[in-house]
C-alpha cells in the first residue's frame, strides 16, 4: 500500500489532508513540521510526501530541497494557501512533483495523488536492455481511456533511461507532466470539457466526462503520442482531435499569481517540469522537450 507522509503544523488541515489520503486507499502518517518530517523520512521513507508550504522550524520549500538531497526518488506534493504562490513556484523548481490548493483540497488532492503515485511506481519497472540503446522512437494512438495513460507514461519514463536523460527523482516529475498533457488532451481536447464544471461540482465534471465518452463525435476521437529519445534529449508530442484553442490566450505559468487560479494547473506543471514546451497554431498539439542533464 502506498504510504503518504502529511506534513502540516495546523492539526485541522493535517487531518483533513489525511482523510483525503485514506479515501484514496493509501496509508497515512503525520508530521507537525519539516524537521520532524525529515527525521521520519530518514528512518522510514514514505512513498509520497504531502506538505504545507508555510510552517515554522522548516517550511515546505526547505523540506522539498532536503528531500531532494536525501532521497530524490520520494516525490513531494505541495499544499498551497493564498499568499504562498511565489514560494510554491520556487518549490516546484526545486524538485516538488505537484501542488494542490488548500481551498480546493478535496477536489484536487486525490487526482494529484493518483498521478504522482502512478508516475513513481514506474521506477520499479526498469528494463536492463535500455542501457544498451542509443535511440528509441515510438508512436501511439490511444482512445479516451485514462487507464491507458498510466501504462503509456510508465513505458515513456523507461525510455528516458536510454540516454540517462533524467535522474530517478526527475522521472516522477516528467511522468507527471506527461500524464497531465495526455489527460488534458482527452478531457479538454477530445471531450471538450470545461474546467469550470469541475470547480462548480467535481462529480458533475466526471459524470459529463463518462457521458461524452459514449457520444459522437467525442467517442471517435483519439490521442496521438510520439516520442523520440536519444542520449541528448527527449521529445514528446501529444495531439488530440478536438477543435483546439488559441495558445496565445494561455496565462503565464511563471507568474506566481496564476498558481492561485482554478485553471491552468496542468500547464503550470508541464512548463515547470519540462525544459521547453510549445503548441501548434491550432492548439491541439503539444510538444515537450527534456534535455539530458549535464554533469558539473
Amino acid at each position: 500500500m502506498t504510504t503518504v507522509l502529511v506534513v502540516d503544523d495546523n492539526p485541522m488541515d493535517r487531518r483533513m489532508a489525511g482523510g483525503c489520503v485514506e479515501e484514496e486507499q493509501m496509508s497515512v502518517r503525520y508530521a507537525e513540521d519539516g524537521r520532524q518530517a525529515l527525521e521520519m523520512i530518514a528512518s522510514d521513507p514514505p512513498d509520497i510526501v504531502l506538505t504545507d508550504l508555510d510552517m515554522p522550524v522548516c517550511d515546505g520549500l526547505e523540506l522539498v530541497r532536503e528531500v531532494k538531497r536525501l532521497d530524490p526518488t520520494v516525490p513531494v506534493i505541495l499544499m498551497t494557501a493564498k499568499g504562498s504562490e511565489a514560494i510554491a513556484v520556487d518549490a516546484l523548481k526545486a524538485g516538488a512533483a505537484s501542488y494542490v490548493t488548500k481551498r480546493e483540497l478535496r477536489q484536487e488532492l486525490m487526482p494529484a495523488l493518483r498521478i504522482v503515485a502512478e508516475a513513481a511506481e514506474s521506477r520499479l519497472r526498469r528494463q536492463h536492455v535500455h542501457a544498451f540503446m542509443t535511440r528509441t522512437a515510438s508512436q501511439f494512438v490511444i482512445e479516451n481511456d485514462r487507464s491507458a495513460v498510466s501504462a503509456l507514461v510508465s513505458y515513456l519514463q523507461d525510455t528516458l533511461r536510454v540516454g540517462d536523460i533524467c535522474v530517478e527523482g526527475d522521472l516522477v516529475r516528467v511522468g507527471t507532466a506527461l500524464t497531465e498533457a495526455m489527460v488534458n488532451a482527452m478531457d479538454h481536447g477530445n471531450l471538450e470539457l470545461n474546467s469550470e464544471l469541475r470547480d462548480q461540482d467535481g462529480n458533475a465534471y466526471y459524470e459529463e466526462s463518462e457521458r461524452r465518452r459514449k457520444m459522437s463525435p467525442y467517442q471517435e476521437r483519439c490521442v496521438f503520442v510520439t516520442s523520440n529519445v536519444t542520449r541528448t534529449e527527449a521529445v514528446f508530442t501529444i495531439r488530440d482531435e478536438g477543435p483546439g484553442f488559441d495558445p496565445s490566450t494561455l496565462p503565464d505559468p511563471t507568474d506566481p499569481e496564476n498558481l492561485a487560479r482554478p485553471h491552468g494547473r496542468g500547464l503550470t506543471l508541464i512548463r515547470t517540469f519540462m525544459d521547453n514546451v510549445s503548441f501548434n497554431e491550432t492548439g491541439n498539439e503539444l510538444t515537450m522537450y527534456k534535455y539530458a542533464r549535464i554533469e558539473s
